[in-house]
């Protein structure tokens, strides 16, 4: 079967450092995928915080995500800092792309590359929504057209 593979761009919006903890660490001694998945969840939160935003809170609105890819480049051991590039990319009318460049800090050199696929739902009314026009003024890129 052959690899995924990510086209990522060259410039992230967001930087946040995690530390591998022993938690984090799966039967191979390093970073199971599951965990990578919580830490891609941590950094993800992160970006949002620092857009005044939470899960639940965008307008009356949260998100979910909708798809997921991990591409592991390295292993990454307890104890390693790792750095996460954070960016957001292919806005639709429902949502975007979150995608990821995880570095390990101390070695410089990439870890793991992913992308989350994030939809924006009402979870009072149980359905898609459109991406709030505040999440566009804030997060969309300066070319982004703001949606309706």
């Amino acid at each position: 079967m052959a690899r995924v593979t990510l086209d990522l761009p060259d410039h992230f919006t967001f930087t946040t450092e995690l530390d591998v903890r022993v938690s984090d660490i799966n039967y191979g001694n390093h970073v199971g995928n599951d965990r990578m998945v919580s830490l891609l969840h941590e950094a993800r939160l992160r970006l949002l915080r620092e857009f005044d935003f939470g899960e639940f809170n965008i307008a009356g609105l949260g998100i979910m995500v909708t798809d997921l890819v991990v591409s592991f480049m390295a292993e990454s051991f307890v104890g390693e800092h790792l750095t996460f590039h954070v960016g957001l990319t292919d806005f639709n009318k429902y949502g975007c792309d979150v995608i990821y460049r995880i570095e390990n800090k101390d070695e410089d050199k990439v870890v793991a590359l992913a992308k989350t696929g994030i939809v924006f739902f009402d979870y009072d009314e149980r359905k898609i929504a459109r991406i709030p026009k505040v999440f566009y003024e804030r997060c969309a890129p300066e070319e982004m057209p703001v949606a309706d």
